[in-house]
């Protein structure tokens, strides 16, 4: 499985830096997954969920009030002013 670098920040520090498989959220232009060798490009972030599929294929799902998406050439990265961790893992919440 191909990975990529993501990493999620927010004015109180940054809340994860890891290797994922894909991310699934609302960007500006509606849904969109980002996998390993995705195109460069930024987009504006929605509010609302994001479901991260982790290396080992885990599902964690969080919630964000909204923000910037950058995605780079080996590194993807997601600015928010607010993100919190859910409970949630059902691989169908999203």
């Amino acid at each position: 499985m191909n990975t990529y670098s993501f990493r999620i920040s927010t004015p109180d520090g940054m809340l994860f830096d890891g290797s994922v498989a894909e991310i699934l959220l609302r960007g500006s232009d509606g849904d969109l997954a980002v996998l390993a060798g995705h195109i460069p490009f930024a987009t504006a972030v929605m509010p609302g969920d994001i479901k991260i599929t982790l290396e080992d294929e885990s599902i964690r799902i969080g919630h964000t009030e909204g923000g910037l998406l950058s995605v780079g050439k080996d590194m993807v990265t997601l600015l928010s002013s607010s993100f919190q961790w859910s409970d949630h893992s059902d691989k169908n919440e999203i």
